[in-house]
């Protein structure tokens, strides 16, 4: 079993690298994004929850062709709110979630749709903010920071706490809360996003919930699952 510390996490990074190719960054992100882009991410985010990719595209597509604004979003009724973002699933929540998060925006700027202020924050007072708000857990807190703004906040989905767990990087038994805390600290954090990427690409193609494929030069240096 292989010992973590920061110099163990780079060498998975780099043979991750060497297995899928790099991890890279799309798009603007911190000030150079346009105004609402955080809020977008935020909401998309909060659709992403528990479903798949696709549906939480064709949801966001249906969420932001209907509404002309985040304000017409914030005020619309919830049952038509709901409907139109059903195929992400748990629309009743979603929706719920989606204008809780909008108002807590616009109290906290003064009426503005714009999550800029965090960029000011450092990283656990930024997360910290975002995670007040009911809904809004770990793993959506930090896909926003770090995707949106570059900060070093480490996201984790299904796919990374499952790889993490069967390569040691954390205990099988710590929670989606405790593995965030866990991740943060030992992922050096110009690899946070990096590593995010490459666990999920890992977790998809090879070390899948069923049936993983260990057959690869990943699996046969770090994993300890069933499979292996």
């Amino acid at each position: 079993m292989t010992e973590w510390d920061a110099a163990a996490v780079e060498r998975l990074h780099d043979d991750l690298v060497d297995l899928h190719g790099p991890a890279e960054r799309d798009g603007e992100h911190g000030s150079d994004a346009a105004p609402g882009d955080g809020v977008r991410q935020l909401l998309t985010t909060i659709l992403s929850q528990n479903v798949a990719d696709e549906n939480t595209r064709r949801a966001a597509n249906s969420l932001f062709d209907r509404y002309a604004d985040f304000r017409a979003i914030e005020d619309a009724p919830h049952d038509e709110l709901a409907e139109t973002i059903r195929v992400a699933g748990l629309p009743d929540t979603k929706a719920e979630r989606i204008q809780r998060a909008l108002a807590a925006v616009r109290e906290q700027t003064g009426g503005a749709y714009s999550l800029a202020f965090l960029d000011a924050m450092p990283t656990d007072e930024a997360k910290a903010w975002l995670t007040d708000i009911k809904g809004v857990g770990p793993k959506t807190a930090s896909v926003v920071l770090n995707f949106h703004f570059g900060k070093p906040a480490m996201a984790v989905d299904t796919h990374v706490e499952r790889v993490s767990k069967r390569f040691g990087l954390v205990a099988e038994s710590a929670s989606n809360a405790r593995v965030h805390d866990l991740l943060d600290d030992l992922v050096p954090d110009d690899l946070k996003y990096p590593l995010h990427v490459l666990l999920i690409t890992h977790g998809r193609e090879f070390c899948t919930a069923r049936s993983p494929d260990c057959d690869n030069p990943v699996c046969a240096t770090y994993c300890d699952c069933d499979g292996c």
